[in-house]
């Protein structure tokens, strides 16, 4: 089993095929498993490595294991496994949470960021509106009380409505989280904010935005506006778990922004 082990994490990673590095970053509640179809369909072309943060999937805080995380610390990891890998410069994607990763690692190492692709994320979680607040605050209590696999329950049908498949899958895996530290991952999202530091990523940035995502499109085509390089796509009829719900429509756009002619070298 592929871990890298630091002095207080050990973090579990997949790593297939050889060219161009391409990091894939999972997002709240999930693990390197459920970007089996992006993994198999990149590795063909590129060295694609899938980490699990710290306090999911296989990968383990040995000091703190049940928290408190921070998504500074998630990112801190990510580069040291590109470090320890020797990749060089990769591309980054990250879904949801791991967009958020992705965002602090351009801001806090951009020597190791080549391009990100951030799908159905955003530079800050941080509620706006009295209904951000109550679900957010919802969500939390779910988390704390209820636990990963009640949260799985109450999300599967309106992530998979066309898929009970998919929907069985995402209980099953998402349950299989330690409660508390699910809980303390929740918590070192809310509030995260590096929206004022976007303008100074250099790195093309590729925004890919679901039709039917938690956060409305406009949002997306408001920060990507405020960054260098970076421009959005709409998929049209998906939701937010977009790289599982419908892989065969997000990788002919992930593999014609990896394959640019305006990504250069580094």
């Amino acid at each position: 089993m592929p871990t890298l082990h630091l002095p207080d994490a050990e973090l579990y990673y997949e790593d297939r095929g050889r060219g161009e590095a391409v990091v894939l970053l999972h997002g709240l509640g999930s693990s390197s498993e459920d970007w089996e179809p992006q993994l198999a369909a990149l590795a063909p072309r590129y060295r694609v490595i899938a980490i699990d943060m710290r306090g999911s999937g296989r990968s383990r805080d040995l000091v703190h294991p049940i928290g408190p995380f921070s998504v500074a610390t998630f990112a801190a990891d990510v580069a040291v496994v590109i470090d320890r890998l020797n990749t060089g410069a990769a591309h980054i994607v990250g879904l949801s949470m791991g967009g958020m990763v992705a965002f602090q690692l351009a801001v806090d190492y951009p020597h190791v960021v080549r391009t990100l692709t951030i799908i159905n994320s955003g530079p800050a979680l941080v509620p706006r509106t009295w209904q951000e607040h109550v679900a957010i605050a919802t969500r939390l209590a779910i988390g704390s009380t209820g636990g990963p696999k009640m949260m799985a329950r109450l999300l599967a049908p309106k992530l998979f409505p066309h898929s009970e498949e998919l929907r069985a899958a995402f209980v099953e895996k998402m349950s299989r989280n330690d409660r508390r530290a699910y809980a303390a991952t929740q918590r070192a999202l809310i509030g995260w904010d590096v929206a004022a530091r976007i303008g100074d990523i250099s790195a093309p940035t590729l925004v890919v935005a679901s039709e039917h995502d938690y956060t409305p499109v406009a949002r997306k085509h408001e920060y990507a506006r405020r960054m260098k390089d970076a421009r959005v796509v709409v998929v049209p009829d998906s939701r937010h778990a977009l790289p599982m719900e419908e892989p065969d429509k997000l990788q002919p756009i992930l593999e014609a922004f990896l394959g640019a002619e305006h990504v250069a070298p580094r």
